[in-house]
């Protein structure tokens, strides 16, 4: 299959510090002991999709992920780091990496994305109808789209949903209308010449932009160079190029202008309505072709671009780590329900553990590390070679490589990344400690963020 892979795999992220830095860009942080790249490479592989551009912001992330990639994939993958300038935006990124892309069709996937999609299945739906994009949508998790934070746990902070506003076909092919970001009360507008144009159309709130597109790479080039301020392929790329599908097909339809400049409301109830022969004139049996007449009266077939969707099935797991709220629900997940997502052991070789400590369903213990006596660990990843104490109490929590806890101490709905040393009695309560930050001992923090103050 003549495609070309890009994985969109940013570097540093705001919305996740403390838990990166400049050695652990978002790229490496961990998802149940592997770097969460690691997710959306390995599904590459499943799929025989081995030639690979992996975008890094940052020349000294594109460094550090590029030497963990040729240690864990090599002979694997064929695998090109491309270091591009940070705070671009995603459509910046390719139109920075344009001259790499040379093949037929471009797959982009989002570097954050644990999922078991499978991307050549999108790849391949994508070449069937020869569509200039072809997006992912996954049903949106019950406690929320990731647009509000979380993504597929319980985030007990209530925010107001942000979801995708996505129009289909009635045979769910293909994309004929997507508003992102919007945040939808009871009801909505859709512009009169798009209903003109398809006649009928699903209208649905409960699914999720995945951010895995394929793109006609002719296309997409066309569009980043005479949009250049186009930043979001999301925001930006995918709803103009449905837009323009569904204005070439109004245009050839002869709708008048003033037409297209009106609103028909659209209310929803239940996340989903049918909108069916609005319209008198209902569309085509195809709308993407279109019949128009020549001079000597016989008719010809003139056809507008194709923007398809791929919808995962509603039992996927399909989840992007774009907040704390997120890297713990993923990592809670990928130990528990999602569990088929990893390739290795719950428990890393030769464990050492104390007398009377017990580690309990959906927990991760990695290589190397210890703990003492009558410790409890619940619901929680251990990273590798880590030194915990006696009498230790870890719930809910992630807690990185190479972490040193003290005797008696307390850590419950927290992030503690690598190289940090909890002293004796330290409580943490919802917490995120950056790496190698030192608690003193006896101290108590709920709800903090702890990091050191880079140079």
């Amino acid at each position: 299959m003549d495609f070309q892979v890009v994985v969109l795999a940013g570097g540093n992220s705001k919305s996740l510090t403390p838990l990166v830095s400049k050695d652990v860009p978002k790229p490496l942080l961990p998802v149940a002991n592997h770097p969460v790249l690691y997710y959306v490479l390995h599904q590459l592989e499943e799929s025989n999709l081995k030639d690979l551009i992996v975008v890094v912001e940052g020349e000294d992330a594109g460094l550090l992920v590029g030497a963990w990639i040729s240690g864990t994939f090599v002979d694997r993958l064929h695998v090109e780091i491309a270091a591009v300038p940070e705070d671009i935006g995603t459509a910046g990124a390719l139109r920075a990496i344009s001259h790499y892309l040379t093949a037929k069709d471009i797959l982009v996937v989002s570097g954050d994305l644990v999922s078991d999609v499978s991307p050549g299945a999108v790849a391949a739906t994508h070449r069937r109808h020869d569509a200039v994009v072809t997006a992912t949508l996954c049903c949106v998790p019950i406690s929320g789209s990731s647009e509000s934070g979380s993504s597929g746990g319980k985030d007990k902070t209530k925010k107001p949903g942000r979801y995708n506003i996505i129009g289909l076909d009635p045979r769910k092919q293909f994309l004929l209308h997507i508003a992102t970001g919007a945040e939808i009360e009871k009801d909505t507008r859709l512009q009169k010449h798009l209903l003109h144009a398809v006649g009928q159309m699903e209208i649905r709130s409960d699914l999720m932009d995945a951010h895995m597109y394929a793109f006609k790479r002719s296309v997409l080039q066309e569009v980043l160079d005479r949009k250049d301020t186009f930043q979001s392929l999301k925001q930006d790329v995918v709803p103009y190029l449905v837009r323009s599908q569904l204005k070439s097909e109004a245009v050839l339809s002869g709708i008048r202008q003033a037409e297209e400049d009106g609103n028909e409301k659209v209310s929803f109830p239940n996340n989903q309505v049918m909108v069916s022969q609005i319209l008198s004139n209902a569309s085509t049996p195809s709308f993407h072709e279109l019949y128009s007449m020549d001079a000597d009266g016989s008719a010809q077939t003139r056809k507008t671009h194709k923007c398809c969707a791929y919808i995962a099935s509603s039992s996927s797991y399909c989840v992007r780590l774009n907040s704390i709220q997120a890297f713990m629900d993923i990592n809670r997940d990928v130990t528990g329900e999602a569990d088929h997502l990893l390739s290795d052991n719950v428990i890393g070789p030769s464990p050492k553990l104390g007398t009377k400590t017990t580690v309990g369903p959906h927990c991760m213990l990695g290589e190397g590390s210890e703990m003492g006596d009558k410790c409890q660990v619940k619901r929680s990843v251990i990273g590798r070679h880590c030194r915990i104490g006696s009498h230790v109490k870890v719930v809910n929590s992630v807690v990185m490589n190479h972490v040193t806890i003290g005797d008696g101490c307390i850590i419950q709905g927290s992030v503690i990344c690598s190289n940090v040393q909890l002293l004796e009695r330290v409580v943490l309560k919802d917490c995120q400690v950056g790496a190698g930050f030192v608690v003193t001992a006896g101290s108590e923090y709920k709800g903090e963020s702890l990091a050191r103050k880079e140079k």
